[in-house]
């Protein structure tokens, strides 16, 4: 069956299969174990990172400005020993994630490969070899990175937004509501430059695979001694010269869209500290607020400062999962194709050595497509003995290679048989 290249960024109305997610889940089964002690290892990350602002905020209060070394020494300690264990299980999580990854990958592109291997030749000559190489390439790569980052960043990403905001309420509330109404406004912002990011990044790649497909087919020998003999290289060279210029063009958008992801990451960390010390400085100075202290001020700023990125990924959550269950169900869809080559419940074992080489066609008709009319070969019966020296003449076209493949079996006969010593080659 004829299989159409799929883009890599799914369209809006793209729904994955019903049995999608639970042939996900058997994929992930056998590596449970792993996946619990990654969520384990986000969570303490994320909970241990979390404790530097507030050891900070006693290192201000009560070290410096109550001129303590004794507690400056202590709660320093503290700081860096909660600082290197949120790396170490940040690595732990890290190292896990890409274990169960790779893991996954070897099996998945092990099955295709294997079901690959078991589809006749017609399946080869209808697909594209690009588009078979991307399914073991692209689409199982794009599955890495829901298994590797997008899984484990949802968690870490949850648990860092929840526990921070706990934090900066504890700390106080009026701070928290003005980052909770500032940040979340950059962080859609930057969710929305990330998702045309992403788009042009796949329209990059579908035009880097047009442009790899031009140079495979006109810089080969062939292509080269076609391209040379029917006159083409002007033609050629346009073409290359479009495509390379549309792919180029691309890449500046997709490079610009990116500058202005970073320009606005940078001016979220510039603008709400303005604002949060503004808020501050006025409930202490205006207000004569007594509670909000110099360390609670500076502890906030640094958890303000956590929140951006997790919002932003947990906003791209659909578009990062979407784009990874439609991965998924590429693969799925090659696994699903039906192997026209299977042996038959009663096939026999022919050792090579016991094959004499008798070969016999009984009225064998075959089409390379069901609608094909005239057939490639209709009614054809012939016998040659085994040692024999039989050769096919005939016009180009007239069915001398179709009848070189159907002997290995690498089609199968529409009707008819094809015998090797007596046994049709579908029972061996």
């Amino acid at each position: 069956m004829a299989l159409r290249m799929w883009v890599q960024e799914p369209d809006a109305s793209w729904r994955p299969r019903g049995d999608t997610l639970a042939r996900i889940a058997g994929i992930f089964r056998p590596y449970r174990l792993q996946l619990v002690f990654t969520g384990c290892a986000v969570v303490l990350s994320a909970i241990l990172g979390l404790l530097t602002p507030f050891f900070l905020r006693i290192i201000i209060n009560q070290g410096l400005l109550g001129r303590r070394m004794d507690v400056i020494t202590r709660f320093s300690v503290y700081t860096l020993g909660a600082t290197l264990g949120s790396a170490v299980f940040s690595i732990l999580y890290g190292y896990l994630s890409v274990v169960v990854g790779q893991n996954i990958m070897r099996d998945l592109r092990n099955q295709l490969y294997e079901h690959l291997q078991g589809m006749s030749l017609r399946f080869f000559t209808v697909t594209r070899t690009g588009e078979i190489q991307s399914r073991l390439a692209n689409d199982v790569g794009g599955v890495q990175s829901v298994v590797t980052d997008t899984a484990a960043n949802i968690l870490s990403n949850a648990t860092t937004v929840l526990s921070t905001l706990v934090a900066m309420v504890y700390m106080d509330w009026r701070l928290t509501l003005l980052s909770v109404g500032v940040l979340p406004f950059f962080a859609l912002l930057g969710s929305r430059i990330g998702a045309y990011a992403r788009r042009y990044r796949s329209k990059a790649q579908a035009e880097l695979a047009d442009l790899n497909a031009t140079m495979q087919q006109t810089l080969s020998v062939s292509g080269m001694l076609l391209t040379k003999t029917s006159g083409w290289r002007d033609r050629a060279v346009e073409r290359f010269r479009r495509e390379n210029d549309t792919f180029t063009r691309t890449q500046i958008v997709m490079a610009m869209v990116m500058r202005a992801f970073f320009n606005l990451v940078g001016l979220s960390f510039s603008v709400t500290p303005v604002l949060v010390y503004w808020l501050a400085g006025w409930l202490i100075v205006g207000r004569g607020d007594r509670h909000l202290t110099l360390g609670a001020i500076v502890a906030f700023t640094a958890l303000q400062s956590r929140l951006f990125f997790p919002l932003t990924s947990l906003l791209n959550i659909q578009v990062d999962v979407t784009s990874a269950l439609a991965c998924f169900d590429r693969i799925f869809e090659y696994l699903d194709l039906e192997q026209e080559i299977t042996d038959a419940p009663d096939a026999v074992d022919l050792a090579p050595q016991d094959v004499r080489g008798e070969v016999e066609f009984d009225h064998v008709t075959f089409r390379y497509d069901e609608a094909q009319d005239p057939p490639a070969l209709e009614n054809v019966s012939f016998h040659a003995d085994a040692g024999s020296l039989v050769a096919l003449v005939g016009h180009s076209g007239a069915g001398k290679t179709t009848l070189a493949y159907l002997i290995p079996r690498l089609y199968d006969v529409s009707s008819g048989r094809v015998l090797i010593d007596g046994h049709d080659v579908r029972k061996i």
